[in-house]
């Protein structure tokens, strides 16, 4: 014989969607507490890489993003020096290359060296410091000129070397 079924075996909502129901035996049927608990662990299991990749993609994004920024900048700084007059200092031109991107002007520094030919034709000349002899450039001086920008947070770091002559 077939029972009708009562609101004490299923409980339905207005439109027709069924809410729970009760087992043969009277209990009503869902997930057990392990099975809740079980779920809940291989999730953890499954999202805990996933969160770690995301969170090394957002890093090496935000490096990415340095390194280019640091590497405009480094290529605007060069090309200021390159254009500028001769002169025995250009910390400025490399300054002003960071500061036109909003930087502070201490995250580009500059190294200036001049050549200084060998006495006689068989040796090398060398590398002194400083861009010229003395305060003023003189004629068919060939100077190297290495900047170095930073990024901001100090992540990134890049140098690069103009040389400028007359020869």
């Amino acid at each position: 014989m077939k029972r009708a079924r009562s609101e004490r075996d299923d409980a339905i909502e207005g439109d027709g969607k069924l809410l729970h129901t009760r087992a043969p035996d009277g209990r009503e049927s869902g997930y057990t507490l392990v099975e809740l608990l079980c779920a809940i662990a291989i999730m953890g299991i499954v999202i805990a890489p996933i969160m770690n990749s995301v969170i090394a993609s957002i890093g090496a994004s935000s490096t990415a993003r340095n390194l280019a920024q640091v590497q405009t900048v480094l290529q605007n700084a060069a090309d200021r020096v390159n254009r500028s007059p001769k002169s025995c200092d250009y910390l400025i031109f490399a300054q002003a290359a960071v500061q036109a991107e909003g930087w502070s002007a201490d995250r580009a520094t500059v190294e200036q060296l001049h050549y200084a030919p060998a006495a006689g034709a068989l040796n090398a000349g060398t590398w002194q410091s400083n861009a010229c002899e003395g305060t003023v450039p003189s004629e068919l001086l060939v100077q190297l000129v290495r900047i170095t920008v930073t990024s901001p947070n100090g992540q990134v770091r890049k140098t690069i070397e103009v040389v400028k002559s007359d020869i």
